[in-house]
C-alpha cells in the first residue's frame, strides 16, 4: 500500500488516502471479512438478513442457467448475495449494452470497461472513486498487485480494479528434426538465428528434393521480436525504461541496427515471403504444414492436443523445441511484455454510494475472489473434492472440471496465472514455465492514454508502412530520421511522445 499511497500523493490525493487510510474503527475487508466498513463519514449500513442482489456484467459465453450455475450459488451462500451475472458474447453489443445502461442512469452494480470507457466514465461522473476506499480492498489490492492498481487510475484516482497481470506465451518454436537433418545446433545467437533459417530455406529439410521450405515465419514483423530483444530495442513504437531514462523503440539507437540486421535476413531469402501479408493464425498453418522451420507462436497453438495430432498427420518424425531467445550485442530478451495492459477492468457506479450496504457487498465479493483461502480457487477451478482436489497444496482437476469450464466468467480480480494454467494445461506445464520464464523488455504502453489531436490508427499505418519499406530496401535506413521527422509532424506523434513521457513521470518511471 505504500507504493500506492506514493502514487496517489503525486496526484494530490493525499489528503483522501490519509483520511481513508486512518480508518477510524480500525475494521479492515480481508477475504469476505463481512466487517461492516463503510466509507468514512458515509452512513453505515445496517445489516440484512435477506440476500443483496448484486448485478455484474460483462463479455463471455457459456454461461450457464442459475439452477445449475454451482460457482454463482457457492458465491451466494458465502456471501449472503443473490448474484445476477450478464454475459454478451460480442464485444459490440456489449459495448452498446454499457452505453445505453450508463446513459440512461441503470447502473450494474459492477461492469467491465476498457481503459477508452474508463476514461470517458470517470469524466462524465458515473464511476466511483475508490481512492478513499482502497482500505476497504487490501486482499483485492494485495492480489493483483501495484502495477495493476495504477491500470485502473485516470487524473491519479482509482476508478476501476484492473485484473491480476498475465504471463507472455510466444517463443521461438524451431524443427529439432531439420536441425539433426542438415547437423545444426538450437542458434543460441541472432547470427546463429540466421545462419540456420537460412539453411532450411536452402538445404532441404526435409529431403523431398524440392525447394518448398522457409526458415522463418511468423505474425507480420512481430515474428522478429527476440530480433528486437537481442539489441536491447523493444518493438517500434514500446516505451520502456533503458538506462534509468523512459524511451520509445522508435527512437532507440538500437532500433535502427535491428532492422538492419532483419534487412539483410529478408534478403538472403530465409523469411517466409508473405511475412507481412499473415493474418490470424496463417504462420502457425505454416510451421503445421512442414512449410517453415522456425516459427514465434504461442504455446497454446503448438502444443494443445488437436495441433500436435496435425503436425504428426503431416510428417510423424517432426519434432518441435522451444528456443531461448536469441543473444545478440544489446542482450538476450524474447520481445517485449506490456506490464502496463489489463486482461480487463471493472468499475463500480458512483450512484452505488448511496446504498452502503450493496457498496459493502460488492467489496466483500472483490475481496473473497482475491483470497487464496476464500473463494480464489472456487473461481479458479470450481468445487473443493469435486471438480479439483489439492495434492501437496497444488490444485489437480477431476474428470468433472469440465462442469466449471465457464468458471472464468468469475474471475473479476484475474487469477495467479502461472498456477492457473499449469493445473488447467498440465500436459503443457513445461511449455508454459518456459514461454513465462524468458526475459523480456518490460514496456508501459499500457499506461499511456492518447492525447486529443492524436490519432492512433493513422500513426501506427505509416511506421508499419514506412519499417516494411525499410527492413524490404525500398527505402534506405539513412531516411530513417527523415521518417521519424515526417511522423512527428504530418502524424502528430511529438505530441504523443511528449504526452506519454508526461504520463509515465507521473507514475514514477523514467528519471
Amino acid at each position: 500500500m505504500r507504493k500506492i499511497l506514493s502514487i496517489l500523493l503525486t496526484a494530490s490525493m493525499l489528503g483522501a488516502m490519509l483520511t481513508a487510510c486512518s480508518g477510524g474503527d480500525g475494521n479492515k475487508i480481508v477475504g469476505g471479512d463481512p466487517s461492516n466498513t463503510a466509507k468514512p463519514n458515509a452512513e453505515t449500513a445496517q445489516p440484512s438478513s435477506k440476500p443483496v442482489k448484486i448485478e455484474i456484467i460483462e463479455t463471455g459465453n457459456n454461461l450457464p442457467s442459475p439452477d445449475k450455475d454451482v460457482i454463482k450459488q457457492e458465491l451466494d451462500k458465502a456471501l449472503n448475495i443473490d448474484l445476477n451475472l450478464t454475459v454478451y458474447p460480442s464485444g459490440d453489443d456489449y459495448s452498446n449494452q454499457l452505453s445505453v445502461r450508463m446513459a440512461s442512469g441503470n447502473f450494474p452494480d459492477l461492469f467491465m470497461v476498457d481503459r477508452q470507457q474508463l476514461i470517458e466514465f470517470s469524466k462524465q461522473g458515473l464511476l466511483l472513486d475508490l481512492t478513499s476506499y482502497m482500505d476497504k480492498l487490501e486482499q483485492t489490492v494485495a492480489f493483483i498487485g501495484e502495477d495493476s492498481v495504477k491500470k485502473g487510475m485516470v487524473d491519479g484516482k482509482v476508478y476501476a480494479i484492473s485484473k491480476s497481470p498475465q504471463i507472455p506465451y510466444n517463443t521461438y518454436w524451431i524443427r529439432k528434426d531439420w536441425l539433426e537433418k542438415l547437423q545444426l545446433q538450437v542458434p543460441k545467437t541472432v547470427e546463429e538465428l540466421s545462419t540456420v533459417a537460412e539453411a532450411f530455406t536452402k538445404n532441404d529439410p526435409d529431403g523431398n528434393g524440392k525447394p518448398d521450405t522457409i526458415g522463418l515465419t511468423g505474425g507480420k514483423i512481430g515474428a522478429f521480436s527476440p530480433v528486437f530483444g537481442a539489441f536491447g530495442a523493444g518493438m517500434p513504437g514500446n516505451f520502456y525504461e533503458k538506462d534509468g531514462a523512459v524511451v520509445n523503440g522508435l527512437y532507440d539507437p538500437a532500433m535502427k541496427e535491428a532492422l538492419e540486421f532483419i534487412k539483410n535476413m529478408i534478403a538472403s531469402g530465409s523469411v517466409d515471403p508473405e511475412l507481412l501479408a499473415n493474418s490470424g493464425l496463417q504462420h502457425q498453418e505454416k510451421a503445421i504444414k512442414g512449410q517453415a522451420g522456425i516459427v514465434y507462436l504461442d504455446w497454446p497453438n503448438m502444443t494443445k492436443e488437436q495441433f500436435v495430432e496435425q503436425i504428426k498427420t503431416v510428417n510423424p518424425n517432426a519434432e518441435w523445441l522451444q528456443m531461448t531467445a536469441p543473444t545478440g550485442k544489446g542482450g538476450q530478451y524474447d520481445g517485449s511484455w506490456d506490464i502496463g495492459a489489463a486482461p480487463g477492468r471493472f468499475a463500480i457506479p458512483k450512484a452505488l454510494e448511496k446504498d452502503p450496504e450493496k457498496l459493502q457487498r460488492v467489496f466483500d465479493l472483490l475481496n473473497y475472489i482475491s483470497n487464496p483461502d476464500g473463494g480464489s480457487l472456487l473461481v479458479q477451478f470450481g468445487i473443493q473434492d469435486t471438480h479439483f482436489t489439492l495434492d501437496n497444496g497444488k490444485p489437480k482437476m477431476t474428470d468433472k472440471a469440465g462442469d466449471v469450464g465457464y468458471s472464468w466468467l468469475y474471475q473479476f480480480t484475474g487469477r495467479p496465472e502461472m498456477e492457473y494454467l499449469q493445473a488447467k494445461f498440465s500436459a503443457q506445464s513445461e511449455a508454459i514455465a518456459f514461454a513465462s520464464e524468458q526475459p523480456r523488455i518490460e514496456i508501459l504502453n499500457g499506461f499511456i492514454d492518447n492525447p486529443q489531436g492524436f490519432n492512433p490508427a493513422d500513426a501506427d499505418r505509416y511506421i508499419e508502412e514506412e519499417l516494411a519499406k525499410f527492413i524490404y530496401n525500398k527505402r534506405p535506413l539513412s531516411q530513417y530520421d527523415d521518417f521519424i521527422k515526417t511522423l512527428e509532424t504530418s502524424m502528430n506523434y511529438k505530441t504523443f511522445m511528449d504526452s506519454a513521457l508526461e504520463q509515465l513521470k507521473a507514475l514514477g518511471y523514467g528519471k
